[in-house]
């Protein structure tokens, strides 16, 4: 399977881009969606390998200006493992399934006692423990902050960044006095993964060495064979079943009460943007929501993991109406930006998420803000597109190490801003 980035000009070369995506199978990294498509912007979108040459050609006689970004993804699956940390058990520095990620949950708690405590604030729809870490030194009234990680299936370098942020708070408490004086002053509240189900679909028939390369070399009529894991390790959504459909799973972020599916999300069970039947109709976004609603009181900033692009956002994608505390949120994201370069001279692009990349309703952010959490932002992690959904692990550090200056600089503006 191959993957390409296009730049339409016009309507014309959109309604080709449209044209190519009712007939065949796309899947749209980036935009989501097909119907977000405009002109001028970049779009990055994976077809089988069967059909890439076909694509490729009508591209070219259209005269679109395209590149391919990917030339074989699954070469590029097989590459995500690159981490010399390849032991058996939990790192830091590589993806852990979901097994090996709840077992870490009760052993970062267990092991910091004083730190760290451990709950469960629901389950999915496959049944699996909802697991939360609540990270800070114990005190009464404390205002907290909310961060979740793993709402889109494929973006395994989210919940390795829940992770990672978990291991620096614990790690570095009594020895960086930023970080002493945040967890002495507030809770943090840190969902590893929202979307479980779906990440533990992404890591069926996931290899983690490249023995596939050697069977295939073996028999070409295992090719059938071998198309099926890119499916599985693309999965967005959430496995529940829909009512009259033969499709699987909501778009959990499409899925809060946020001007839910008016604008950039899909009412069809079979599109990877589907918004749910109903507000909160996946039992995972439904205990997160509970979960914020019951600490409403507490709760000042509230932050989502996601990727990929490079881009910190805030409310509004539903609408193109600018949030009331625009001003001051746009100048949190461009010192956050900028602290986050800091480090590796990763570029973000900051801004409310409808007017900087595309409308989308029903996003996590968006209802959070409108419950009154005023420090509402979405992370959009590494890269811009060269991996794109399979960053390799040995990217997780340098990604963790700067993300974390931006949650921290984040953290303690709100801190200095209670409300």
């Amino acid at each position: 399977q191959k993957v390409f980035r296009v730049i339409p000009q016009n309507d014309e070369q959109v309604e080709i881009i449209n044209s190519i995506a009712s007939h065949i199978e796309v899947d749209f990294w980036q935009p989501d969606s097909v119907t977000l498509v405009k002109p001028k912007m970049q779009v990055d979108f994976r077809v089988e390998a069967d059909i890439s040459s076909e694509v490729g050609e009508l591209l070219k006689e259209s005269g679109m200006e395209y590149r391919v970004l990917i030339d074989n993804l699954q070469a590029a699956v097989d590459a995500q493992f690159d981490s010399k940390a390849r032991a058996t058990g939990h790192s830091y520095e590589k993806y852990n399934n979901w097994e090996t990620i709840a077992a870490w949950t009760a052993d970062i708690a267990a092991q910091n006692p004083d730190l760290v405590s451990h709950s469960v604030i629901g389950e999915t729809y496959e049944g699996r423990p909802m697991y939360l870490l609540k990270v800070g030194k114990s005190g009464a009234n404390k205002a907290a902050i909310f961060i979740d990680c793993g709402f889109h299936a494929r973006e395994w370098i989210s919940p390795a960044f829940c992770q990672w942020f978990v291991k620096e708070a614990v790690g570095t408490y009594g020895k960086d006095t930023t970080m002493t004086t945040l967890l002495d002053s507030l809770d943090f509240y840190v969902l590893p993964v929202v979307n479980i189900d779906g990440y533990v679909y992404t890591w069926t028939n996931v290899s983690t060495s490249c023995w596939k390369c050697q069977l295939l070399k073996l028999s070409l009529n295992l090719y059938l064979y071998f198309t099926i894991p890119f499916q599985d390790r693309m999965w967005r959504k959430t496995r529940s079943k829909n009512a009259g459909s033969r499709c699987l799973g909501t778009d959990p972020n499409r899925n809060f009460n946020a001007g839910w599916c008016s604008i950039g999300a899909s009412k069809s069970p079979c599109d990877s943007t589907y918004c749910g039947s109903e507000p909160e109709s996946e039992k995972e976004t439904k205990a997160l929501a509970d979960f914020i609603r019951q600490h409403l009181s507490t709760i000042k900033a509230y932050l989502t993991i996601h990727s990929y692009s490079q881009l910190l956002l805030f409310p509004y994608s539903y609408t193109y109406k600018l949030p009331s505390h625009y001003e001051e949120l746009n100048s949190i994201a461009r010192a956050a930006s900028e602290q986050l370069s800091s480090l590796y001279n990763t570029k973000y692009t900051y801004g409310p998420g409808a007017t900087t990349i595309y409308p989308a309703a029903g996003g996590s952010d968006d209802w959070v803000y409108d419950q009154g959490i005023k420090y509402a932002f979405t992370f959009e992690l590494r890269d811009t597109g060269r991996y794109g959904f399979v960053l390799p692990e040995s990217q997780i550090k340098p990604t963790c190490e700067e993300t974390l200056l931006a949650v921290k600089y984040i953290a303690n503006y709100t801190l200095k801003h209670l409300y």
